[in-house]
């Protein structure tokens, strides 16, 4: 059991209704995972936080924060620290709109608290960043490098037009200078929005006319997969006709490598003549604690995407502090936190939470296997990252490319800490996690919070916890999460129901973007009568308590009534020694309502080869465009995976179909797209495919699928 405490406030009552009830079976299918890892002596000796912070900030979470505020740098301090204006009905039965605000009249800069103070306090010379390209092109820059970097680009901002308040869209690569003009827009006071890189036009035209952007910045190209690809045609296509759009910032990325783009005089500026050529000295203002920050982007299954506003003072606050305590932050620490600049997990653990706590950095441009397997532990050894924060997807992956381990040859000794984001992580993959890039002792510290809390909500804490694999446990000091039914009452423990979290807190979003009323909607509406924040994912209590994430709710699917959570299915399915990773989701079946479809991926190459067993036979492991391999595998693994979820689980999470795949459908972020494979089993054109990783892999699959079901 994890050692976090349970207050009267977070204790399910017994008896209580259950709203997700995934069938006792299926309960039991995770929680009887009875592995433990105590926090070792070692590392608790020498922990940032320990068991107490709970009790001191259960006895008054406001003051809490506020505490945590003033580990910050403020110009003006604030004189209230937090009013609270919950979403209630009116006396015409309207729900009005929530209004939270953090540490009022305070005023800060965000910049300066991320630099400028560090070289104020003497460690200028200190690494903020290493930054490695896919070509292998290195850059290290110091605190006092990137001081001089950030003002050189806010002076070319202030050239540009730009002002406080004013919308910038970063349609950027992980490069140096998006960190740079990051900082540059928060030292304006203006408001910052990153696109992925791997967008497509139509996506990043939205978030530019959705902001009211007045620059964008872009490159003319960025490098994937060990070749140059062409970015600046995306970026013009995306603001033509758009009113807003006054310059477009381009930096010179790839160069020769991708001739002949286009440029607008007047309107593009290249970086090494507008920034690099400005002046070092920029004079800082300072700024309301509840003045925007950013704003980022998150979509669901219906609707436009949500534009999140997040603040400067408590949003700050939650990632400085979050980074510090859970990632357990020493001076010395190299952390490499693997997310793209343009998602939140980078937002708060690369750009502002590692920087606000004066922590060296790894950034790293390419894909995981450019040019081979183990880039990722090449970069670990080569920097000495001590902390290293990734997505379950990518350790799955891992685990399929090295079968037999890490090989030898790779020195990951300096790792002390581990950490897991994305989407809940199955047992399997946590263990190899520990046992192979953490040396088997490594704390591993799984998180979960999303776009819209801003920073990490529930995880362990480093030498504090007791961990248990695939349990993200109990919320952070400062916060209180709780499984609830659909009336929103408590579960009790060992059931399943709805993540809630309780009241409000520093990080939180702040709206929607120009429609506050579906930022109520979305996540204060279903539960304003108890005054939660409905997070939109389903959750168990095991029996002691700690929390298991099952996914969206989205992603549950409805078998003869009971209600089966696919992360659930897919970690019974993981477990098998023959699979590296598998997607379910739910298809249309005259009997039960619904039925399963499992998508796995072969954990071993041999297994690849199907029924031919030799490559350039009629099955080719290393062609994922060879159906006979991917067909030829799936007659093999079908019956073995269907009495294994049987016995794992149940006979009523036994899938009904089986797909072998040569890949899933992934976000760059790691997350497995199932709408796009529930729109490929049901035959329906593919929704909104803009966050896709790799665009080829739906085609695939969609192969695979038909020529699996006119066998």
């Amino acid at each position: 059991m994890g050692v976090t405490p349970v207050t009267a406030a977070s204790t399910p009552p017994t008896g209580a209704p259950r709203s997700i009830d995934p069938a006792s079976a299926i309960i039991r299918g995770l929680l009887t995972e009875t592995r433990r890892y105590p926090a070792p002596a070692a590392f608790a000796a020498q922990a940032n936080v320990d068991a107490t912070w709970w009790d001191r900030a259960a006895a008054d979470p406001i003051a809490f924060w506020a505490e945590q505020a003033h580990r910050l740098d403020w110009a003006e301090p604030w004189h209230t620290d937090h009013t609270w204006q919950p979403a209630a009905t009116d006396t015409d039965g309207v729900l009005s709109v929530p209004r939270a605000e953090w540490f009022a009249g305070g005023k800060l800069n965000v910049a300066v608290n991320c630099v400028d103070r560090h070289v104020a306090a003497g460690k200028g010379t200190k690494v903020a960043f290493h930054f490695e390209g896919e070509p292998g092109d290195r850059r290290t820059i110091t605190y006092a490098e990137l001081g001089r970097e950030v003002n050189r680009a806010a002076n070319a901002l202030t050239d540009l037009g730009i002002v406080p308040g004013d919308r910038v869209v970063l349609y950027l690569p992980v490069i140096p200078e998006t960190i740079i003009i990051t900082l540059a827009i928060a030292r304006l006071g203006a408001v910052h929005s990153l696109v992925f890189g791997g967008f497509s036009a139509e996506a990043l035209r939205f978030r530019v006319e959705d902001t009211g952007a007045k620059l964008l910045v872009t490159t003319d190209g960025q490098f994937r997969r060990g070749r140059a690809v062409r970015v600046k045609d995306a970026a013009d296509a995306a603001v033509a006709g758009v009113d807003s759009i006054e310059h477009v910032l381009v930096v010179r990325r790839t160069g020769d490598l991708t001739p002949d783009i286009p440029f607008t005089p007047g309107r593009d500026v290249w970086w090494h003549e507008a920034v690099d050529l400005a002046s070092p000295v920029h004079e800082p203002v300072f700024f309301d604690a509840e003045t925007p920050l950013f704003i980022i982007y998150t979509s669901g299954t219906t609707g436009t995407p949500k534009g999140l506003v997040h603040t400067s003072g408590g949003y700050l606050t939650h990632a400085s502090w979050s980074h510090w305590a859970v990632f357990d932050a020493k001076d010395d620490d190299v952390h490499w936190c693997t997310a793209d600049l343009a998602w939140v997990t980078a937002h708060s653990y690369v750009h502002y939470g590692p920087l606000s706590n004066g922590t060296t950095s790894v950034i790293y441009e390419g894909t995981p296997n450019t040019p081979h397997p183990g880039r990722h532990f090449e970069i670990i050894e080569r920097y000495g990252v001590t902390t290293y924060y990734t997505a379950p997807t990518l350790i799955r992956t891992f685990m399929t490319w090295f079968p037999e381990g890490l090989p030898s040859e790779f020195d990951l000794s300096s790792i002390r800490l581990l950490g897991s984001v994305g989407e809940a992580i199955n047992p399997e993959a946590w263990v190899w996690f520990r046992e192979n890039v953490g040396a088997g002792s490594a704390p591993i510290v799984d998180t979960w919070w999303q776009s819209e809390t801003g920073a990490a909500v529930m995880a362990p804490l480093p030498g504090v916890s007791t961990l248990k694999p695939g349990s993200a446990l109990r919320a952070l000091p400062g916060l209180t999460t709780h499984v609830v039914d659909d009336h929103g009452r408590p579960v009790p423990f060992g059931s399943g129901g709805y993540l809630v979290i309780e009241g409000t807190w520093p990080g939180m979003a702040r709206t929607v973007w120009g429609n506050p009323e579906r930022y109520r909607d979305s996540y204060w509406a279903r539960f304003a009568e108890q005054g939660f924040f409905f997070s939109g994912d389903g959750a168990k209590y095991d029996d002691d308590g700690d929390i298991w994430l099952l996914g969206r709710v989205d992603d549950v699917i409805n078998v003869s009534g009971h209600r089966l959570s696919t992360i659930e299915i897919e970690s019974a399915l993981v477990a098998h020694p023959l699979v590296g990773e598998a997607g379910v989701v739910g298809v249309t079946d005259a009997t039960t309502g619904e039925a399963i479809a499992a998508f796995v991926i072969p954990a071993t190459a041999p297994l690849r080869s199907g029924s031919s067993g030799t490559r350039g036979g009629p099955g080719n492991p290393n062609d994922p465009d060879d159906l006979a391999v991917w067909l030829g595998a799936r007659g093999t693994l079908e019956p073995l995976l269907r009495a294994h979820v049987t016995q794992a689980i149940g006979v009523i999470a036994r899938p009904r179909e089986v797909f072998v795949v040569p890949d899933l459908p992934k976000t760059r972020s790691g997350k497995i797209m199932r709408r796009l494979l529930g729109d490929i089993t049901a035959g329906r054109p593919l929704g909104d495919v803009t966050s896709l990783q790799d665009d080829t892999v739906p085609s695939r699959i969609a192969a695979i699928v038909a020529a699996t079901r006119q066998r």
